[in-house]
Parts: C-alpha cells; structure tokens; sequence
C-alpha cells in the first residue's frame, strides 16, 4: 500500500542576502588591508636595516616570515571557514586583520616591554 506523502509545510527560515555593495566593500577592505601592510613591510626595510643592522639576507627574513605568517593564517581561515561559514571567518578574520595591523601602526619601536625594577 501507499503511504501518504507528508503535506505538512516546512517552516524554513528565510534569509535577506546583504546587499552587494556591502559584499564588495568588504571585498575590497579585506584586499586592501593585505597590500596595506605588504607596501608598510617593504617600506619599513631600509629603518630596520639601520636601526637593527640587519643583513641583505636579514631583511628578506623579515618578508619572507611576513609571507609564511600570512600563508599559514590564510590556511587556518580557509579551514575555519569550511567549518564555521565562510562569510563570518572572512568577517572575524578581516576584524582581526585590522587590529593587527593598528596595533603594529601604533607601537613606538620594536624593543619589549621592561620589567619594572623590583
């Protein structure tokens, strides 16, 4: 015998798209903000060679560990968001990105921090 197909409606949460301009504009935030801060590591070269006489080969550490850091993280996002949705960790991952990079913008200098005699 048959069975009766199941005539119940499913209630699905229907979602508004964000509107594209808004996807662009992040787009191009994101993208600016890794040109931003490649253009900021290259710029910054000659003071470290000065200021912490680094080698030729000491500097093409400093862009070469910016490279890996950045390829590795790109690793993690991309993972983080086949998991998680993929607008939410660019989301997450473009805040991070910013802070990052304000932080790095607003240090005075390289050297740590010194403990406070005791």
């Amino acid at each position: 015998m048959l069975e009766a197909a199941d005539l119940t409606p499913t209630l699905r949460r229907r979602t508004v798209p964000p509107p594209t301009w808004l996807v662009v504009a992040l787009a191009c935030a994101g993208q600016f903000l890794v040109v931003l801060d490649v253009s900021v590591v290259n710029v910054a070269l000659p003071s470290m060679r000065t200021d912490l006489g680094l080698s030729e080969a000491g500097l093409q550490w400093v862009v070469n560990a910016y490279a890996i850091a950045f390829a590795g993280f790109m690793l993690l996002g991309g993972r983080a968001g086949d998991l998680y949705g993929r607008k939410r960790m660019f989301l997450v991952g473009l805040g991070l990105f910013t802070l990052a990079s304000l932080g790095g913008g607003r240090a005075a200098d390289a050297s740590p921090p010194v403990p406070a005699p005791r």
